[in-house]
């Protein structure tokens, strides 16, 4: 087990201490095509439901989607991408007391969704699909999630994988934050996350769960995202068949557990509830 540095990241409604507990992001995809629930909260209501939903089960952090990446999808407009978004974070004005990140990869989508009160930006291309997104997090002092993606959302399961997969994941995220350190981001504001499931063989993505205490020598804290992936139905299977998203739940919470023990500042999940369970009595055991 892996005792976690502790960093603190600035907000603009407060400041986040990252290390002392894991911080558990709950995800609010309002997409119509979610791997994870097929859509379910596309609607205004349902998504501000969910939104809600998601503080009262204890979640530090909710994290809102209105493109869909999962593998193979083709992606959005800023335009379209803004109509799902935008909705949802003035609905949720002055109702939802827990900060909000953004999951997008246009800068145009995260300068007014930072307006409309997100507080942090997460891009899942590591500054590869639009680089001015590190302009806006600067330039209105939030932090950016920086992760590791090979190729494309359309393309990254389907092209090679890399040969040494960490080697891969820590040159990619040291460009990335190249990227954004000449943009003005500073160093205390960059989360790493080493993209799960995003350009990786199912072995990697436990390879990479297993080397996090190599991922956080890099010295920003560690966010880390397994919740119902591909590769845990993968490993699940039954008479040939993965296991749909909905019954990953244990081996999410495996995944998760072993994300905390080797240097997980935060987990992104789907099941609130559940994994906060599991991460406090992960931390009393790092406590011990």
């Amino acid at each position: 087990m892996l005792r976690r540095k502790l960093y603190r990241l600035k907000l603009p409604s407060r400041t986040l201490v990252f290390g002392k507990r894991t911080l558990v992001m709950g995800v609010l995809n309002v997409t119509p095509d979610s791997f994870s629930d097929g859509g379910k909260c596309f609607t205004l209501k349902n998504a501000v439901d969910a939104a809600l939903a998601v503080q009262r089960a204890g979640a530090d952090i909710l994290d809102i989607g209105a493109e869909s990446t999962r593998p193979g999808s083709v992606g959005i407009s800023a335009a379209e991408e803004l109509a799902r978004l935008l909705p949802v974070l003035q609905a949720l004005r002055g109702r939802l007391k827990i900060p909000i990140s953004v999951d997008t990869r246009k800068s145009t989508v995260a300068e007014i969704a930072i307006g409309v009160g997100a507080e942090i930006l997460n891009d899942i291309s590591g500054l590869k699909h639009d680089p001015r997104l590190a302009q806006v997090a600067a330039r209105h002092h939030v932090p950016l999630i920086l992760m590791h993606m090979r190729g494309t959302p359309r393309t990254m399961q389907k092209q090679p994988f890399a040969k040494n997969v960490l080697r891969d994941v820590i040159s990619g995220l040291r460009r990335s934050i190249a990227v954004a350190r000449r943009a003005g981001v500073p160093k205390s504001q960059i989360i790493l996350d080493p993209g799960i499931g995003f350009g990786k063989s199912f072995a990697q993505n436990y390879e990479l769960l297993a080397k996090l205490p190599t991922l956080a020598k890099l010295g920003y804290p560690l966010l880390v995202g397994t919740s119902r992936k591909g590769f845990l139905g993968a490993t699940l299977a039954r008479h040939g068949k993965p296991a749909p998203p909905g019954q990953r739940i244990w081996g999410t919470a495996a995944t998760v557990t072993a994300s905390i023990f080797f240097g997980a500042h935060i987990v992104r999940v789907h099941d609130v509830p559940e994994m906060l369970q599991v991460a406090r009595v992960s931390d009393a055991l790092l406590g011990v």
